[in-house]
């Protein structure tokens, strides 16, 4: 391991001002699991660290705004919105996924902001998000922007964040009645990353889907919106014949990942299968009224 600095700023403007737009090698540490993991394999090797565990406790907090949207610092822990009662109760499918997230030592640690930042293809907070609306607040040193988080990554390990520039806070909207689930399909253990992961939130008019956003994540380079299958769900109801038409042609035209997690085509048909599955726990969510989780 190659000597480096390590800053601990106590403001998110002096931690900022620490970061470089022109130098790589200059990273922003927010619970430090995923850099750890790069820094030991040798895919990282940097020259300066800026630690943002010392900032200052307001970008950890998790609050309601007037609008009733959620508004999660930066450097809250997976951990510490996994058990928020604001969470569990105004955004239940959140706290679902949260508990399926590695293990709960790195939840402990790990921060949305790094884990939003990180733009791993196969983590589960993406596509979940993105299925429900959520932007995200970059802060560099001209000032703040909002960004969908569906527009946040660009390809494998890649964002449209400046190297000055960090996730300083996450919004997620008001689910004002719409019902939600995430399916995570993995090959070996139940918090393994997964071979593919799919989001899905509903609107609901008696049995009749009003509106669909699905996003699949894990299969693909970056999290990926499913218009056709939200076009095929939106103004039908959810019986099995018809899911399974949705499921089927979700899987077209789609740039499916091959990886260690699985083929091409293995992938495709997990999501052919499980398009329908989720909506159905989606739905369920909202029959139940209760936390319900999809597998």
């Amino acid at each position: 391991m190659i000597p480096f600095e390590y800053l601990t700023p106590h403001t998110l403007d002096e931690a900022i001002s620490l970061l470089d737009p022109e130098d790589p090698d200059i990273r922003p540490v927010g619970g430090g699991t995923a850099v750890m993991l790069m820094m030991k394999a040798g895919v990282l090797r940097p020259t300066r660290l800026v630690s943002l565990r010392r900032l200052e406790g307001r970008h950890g907090q998790i609050q309601i705004d007037q609008n009733g949207a959620l508004r999660i610092g930066g450097m809250a822990t997976l951990a510490s919105l996994e058990n928020s009662p604001l969470v569990r109760t105004g955004w239940p499918v959140l706290a679902r996924t949260f508990r399926s997230l590695s293990n709960q030592r790195v939840r402990n640690v790990a921060t949305i902001g790094g884990n939003l930042a990180h733009a791993d293809p196969h983590m589960d907070m993406p596509p979940v998000l993105s299925a429900l609306g959520a932007t995200v607040i970059a802060t560099g040193p001209s000032g703040s922007r909002e960004i969908a988080v569906e527009d946040l990554c660009v390809g494998y390990y890649e964002t449209v964040l400046e190297r000055n520039e960090l996730i300083s806070e996450v919004v997620v909207p008001p689910m004002d009645g719409a019902c939600a689930a995430y399916s995570k399909v993995t090959t070996r253990a139940a918090h393994d990353w997964p071979a593919l992961g799919l989001a899905v939130s509903l609107r609901l008019e008696g049995q009749v889907i009003q509106e669909a956003s699905v996003v699949l994540g894990a299969a693909t380079d970056r999290p990926t919106r499913l218009a056709k299958a939200e076009a095929m769900l939106r103004g039908a109801a959810a019986d099995a014949g018809h899911l399974k038409q949705v499921g089927m042609a979700a899987t077209e035209a789609l740039d499916i990942v091959s990886d260690q997690h699985g083929s091409a085509g293995y992938k495709k048909h997990l999501l052919s299968i499980y398009l329908g599955r989720t909506v159905n726990a989606a739905i369920n969510t909202s029959n139940k009224g209760a936390d319900h989780d999809a597998h």
